[in-house]
């Protein structure tokens, strides 16, 4: 009885959580950022990824999803921009230059954009999306106004919905380890809350590992049965670029096989899944809706007596 009273509150506090989200409280107020332009003004989206120097999962998966986002918003100016500055070095020695993302809003601000929706496929709330903010701090002056989308996970809803999506690439009879790239700071624990939500929801034949950062290897094999022998592995990265063909395809795989696993490979990033793709561009849909509120913001506003958004 107990446990099933526990449920039912857990359940009531979701609910309530997606209710207030949607209805414009919590980290958000609802703001339309198409209405009540100026004469003049002008609204751009502005897609942010690592990036990569391997032309057939880039076609894949950001080229895909930036086409995706023009269908979207078919009267709002799309631009791209590259986070990591090694891959943009090795993609300018072949004559390719991508924009970081402080030079693609100052070149966005000097044609005359006025308001920038920055929206990025970073997949958990770590080191990149630190840097991302700190980039738009450092032009926000050039601008009325810049929203920035969350990555892909971020709300339990991203979870339970890209849990959705990627269990639907199991392997009958096998285990499927999702990759993800991890991190040295705390927000490695994103990758474990994953994994604890998969089983949670009845996902036992997948677990989540990451090459740099929490759960190790060692961590995701504990939850393995003895009797278990193949595996597969997945990519929990936006694109399958050097981590997923090295890291992943070569080095985990051998690791694996020489505990005794028969192991399979799945070479695809998430970004190739449409339902993916979708999840992210309704981020950048939320923010062009919706503004972020700051804590000290709420704050001041719980000192007066007053709600957020009065």
């Amino acid at each position: 009885m107990k446990f099933r009273t526990l449920l039912v509150a857990c359940a009531w506090m979701v609910a309530t959580s997606m209710q207030a989200h949607s209805d414009g409280h919590g980290n958000y107020v609802h703001s339309n950022i198409f209405e009540n332009l100026k004469t003049g003004e002008k609204v751009a989206l502005l897609m942010v990824h690592f990036g990569t120097t391997h032309d057939d999962t880039r076609a894949l998966t950001i080229d895909a999803l930036n086409q995706k986002a023009r269908e979207a918003f078919p009267d709002v100016e799309v631009r791209e921009a590259y986070t990591s500055r090694i891959v943009m070095r090795r993609l300018a020695q072949r004559g390719v230059q991508k924009d970081n993302p402080a030079e693609a809003l100052k070149r966005l601000a000097a044609e005359g954009y006025t308001r920038v929706v920055v929206q990025s496929t970073n997949i958990i709330d770590g080191v990149e999306m630190e840097a991302l903010r700190e980039d738009i701090a450092s032009v926000r002056d050039m601008f009325e106004e810049t929203r920035l989308g969350n990555p892909l996970l971020y709300e339990p809803e991203d979870y339970r919905r890209v849990i959705d999506i990627l269990t639907r690439k199991g392997q009958a009879g096998a285990a499927t380890l999702l990759v993800g790239h991890g991190t040295y700071t705390p927000a490695t624990a994103q990758y474990a809350m994953l994994d604890y939500m998969l089983r949670a929801e009845g996902h036992e034949d997948f677990l989540v590992t990451t090459i740099e950062g929490y759960p190790t290897l060692d961590d995701a094999l504990r939850f393995l049965p003895p009797s278990t022998r193949d595996v597969q592995l997945l990519p929990f990265m936006f694109v399958a670029g050097d981590h997923a063909k090295n890291d992943i395809a070569t080095d985990l795989r051998a690791a694996l096989e020489a505990r005794g696993y028969r192991v399979s490979v799945r070479l695809e990033g998430l970004g190739q899944d449409p339902d993916i793709q979708s999840l992210l561009i309704d981020h950048a849909r939320f923010m062009t809706n919706h503004k972020r509120v700051g804590i000290s913001e709420k704050k001041r506003a719980y000192a007066a007596g007053k709600t957020v958004g009065e």
